[in-house]
């Protein structure tokens, strides 16, 4: 027995508009314009087979987000949140231990990853995805730092001396 072409899919009142409408539009994400054409198209008599190779998946891909259309319309094409395990660390706690300086034990100006997440006990990912989320550099922050140089003072003396030309 062959396998015979799925029929064409019925589209609802106004969803080939609305579906359209995304295929020519700048601001509706990429992979919701894909499933809008394999609706589409599924919906002017396309076969399966055809239709992935047109959009660039599988054929699977396609009879999955065919039936979801004929479930659900087209709210079915807008995916769900994922699954997973929550997130264990509070990301405005980093932030917040972000914001405050450094200890002078370490001698340091500003925090970075590996120095905070230390401090913390947690992963220095966990808080570059926390800095990321938040646009936080502690990096480049606009104000003036202190150096940890126990030296200094007499360092921009010499510096200074020799500026002036008083060098001994």
């Amino acid at each position: 027995m062959a396998n015979r072409p799925a029929p064409a899919l019925e589209l609802r009142d106004g969803d080939r508009e609305m579906l359209e409408s995304w295929l020519r539009s700048r601001s509706v994400k990429a992979g919701l314009v894909k499933l809008a054409r394999m609706v589409l198209l599924a919906a002017d008599g396309v076969g399966n087979q055809e239709i992935a190779a047109l959009v660039g998946a599988s054929r699977t891909t396609v009879i999955t987000w065919r039936s979801r259309y004929q479930a659900r319309g087209v709210s079915g094409l807008v995916d769900h949140e994922r699954s997973g395990r929550p997130r264990q660390v509070d990301h405005a706690a980093v932030v917040t231990a972000t914001l405050t300086p450094p200890p002078k034990k370490l001698a340091v100006t500003h925090w970075s990853s590996r120095l905070l997440a230390g401090e913390l006990g947690i992963s220095h990912k966990t808080v570059a995805r926390a800095w990321k989320a938040y646009g936080i550099k502690p990096w480049k922050a606009e104000s003036f730092r202190f150096s940890t140089d126990p030296e200094l003072v007499g360092k921009v003396n010499r510096y200074l001396r020799a500026l002036l030309g008083h060098e001994r």
